[in-house]
């Protein structure tokens, strides 16, 4: 299976997951998932001092800045694999 395939199933398999992710589990997940499909992040941060969960998420995904997407895929499969069990 080809990467990109493996990496839209993992990303369909998170939805099922059997527990919910901790809240940095579900950061990491996003910021490999943002990286693995768009590439490094192309947008402002939140321009609202107190969307702390906007900002975690956008501090999450430009930490990753530089990471191939192939890497973030990479990475994304193996955590959701990691999280299945």
């Amino acid at each position: 299976m080809e990467l990109k395939e493996q990496f839209e199933q993992a990303a369909a398999e998170s939805k099922s997951l059997s527990e919910k992710p901790s809240n940095e589990t579900l950061l990491q997940l996003y910021s490999l998932y943002k990286q693995g499909s768009i590439g490094d992040v192309n947008s402002d941060p939140p321009a609202n001092p107190f969307d702390f969960v906007a900002r975690a998420k956008y501090d999450a995904w430009a930490a990753l800045k530089g990471k191939s997407s192939a890497e973030a895929m990479t990475a994304y499969i193996d955590l959701i694999r990691k999280l299945k069990g």
